[in-house]
């Protein structure tokens, strides 16, 4: 009834003909945030370090041309990208005070944020999937995981996650702005299609299907994966061929918990909005889109030996070249 009081109230006001937004993060507590700059300065240069590292030694060494290590690129790709759409914005606002976005680069934001994390869940999927042939079915795992469907992985993980996630911001561009002042860091649905004077019920219904019809169906594909994994697992009765097989997937198993417990906190928070401080939805929704992108390459290099060899082969190869 109030929503729609406030609907009646601000049709009867002129639209505010929009040609950027202004970007207000931390609402409550604007005087840290120089001081917050720096810890995320420097996640920032480490995903980005991380990622290219991890990129450049797949790419220049020969054993790691396989199909899990191209899933892994992928990965990494999808991080970098995350991480360039999202954080250099921010750290423009807290070190030069550039709140202003461009209409279109707003939405433009809000496009890749959204399509590039689905993009991530589905990766983390198909190398669940990637897992459990390995492990559950070795001896055909060379003709199945093929360099043939890394391809035809990477484009149904873009085009799925592309088409269904384009209605969300073309949606929100098309609504008539009241105000143009968002509390928020970068341009999320929620707090765009705030400041709209239209009716945004079917954009936000749109959004959360889609959002959990597309993460919530990875996500229990990869919980039946590591299920089939684990039962085979147990299976094995080879002195240490269960630990060897489990390390295997530790890396992957890490890293999707947690995606998935980030993106369970800030779906929760974002919910109880009322009840938790504006700002604490803000600091994890830039969280979420860094230290994962961060801890990738870092858990894969720590844990995988032939990642960890790789990167020694390619610093020796620049001290020689030194």
């Amino acid at each position: 009834m109030i929503r729609r009081q406030h609907m009646e109230a601000q049709k009867n006001t002129s639209s505010v003909p929009v040609s950027e937004f202004l970007l207000i993060c931390f609402p409550n507590y604007q005087t840290w945030q120089h001081w917050l700059s720096l810890p995320l300065s420097l996640l920032f240069l480490l995903a980005m370090g991380a990622n290219a590292t991890l990129l450049v030694t797949i790419r220049v060494e020969a054993s790691l041309h396989e199909p899990m290590y191209y899933l892994l690129s992928l990965l990494s790709m999808l991080d970098i990208v995350l991480c360039l759409t999202v954080i250099p914005k921010v750290l423009a606002i807290f070190w030069f005070d550039s709140k202003s976005i461009n209409f279109s680069a707003c939405f433009l934001q809000m496009f890749v944020m959204n399509s590039f994390l689905t993009m991530e869940s589905c990766t983390f999927m198909v190398m669940a999937y990637d897992r459990y042939v390995a492990i559950c079915k070795p001896l055909q795992y060379p003709s199945i995981i093929t360099d043939q469907f890394v391809a035809r992985a990477a484009i149904f993980v873009a085009t799925r996650n592309g088409i269904l996630t384009m209605p969300i911001p073309i949606l929100s561009s098309q609504l008539r702005y009241c105000a143009r002042i968002i509390k928020n860091c970068i341009c999320t649905n929620m707090s765009v299609s705030k400041l709209s004077c239209d009716d945004i019920t079917f954009n936000q219904l749109y959004q959360f299907v889609i959002g959990w019809t597309l993460l919530g169906s990875d996500l229990i594909l990869i919980i039946l994966s590591y299920s089939f994994i684990l039962k085979a697992v147990l299976r094995i009765k080879a002195e240490g061929a269960v630990a060897k097989a489990l390390g295997t997937c530790g890396s992957h198993f890490i890293l999707i918990l947690f995606f998935s417990t980030v993106l369970l906190v800030l779906v929760i928070t974002n919910l109880a909005r009322e009840r938790i401080p504006p700002d604490v939805p803000i600091l994890l929704n830039i969280l979420h889109h860094l230290i994962p992108p961060a801890l990738n390459p870092i858990v894969y290099g720590v844990r995988t030996r032939e990642i960890k060899q790789g990167i020694w082969n390619l610093l020796r190869r620049l001290k020689e070249v030194r």
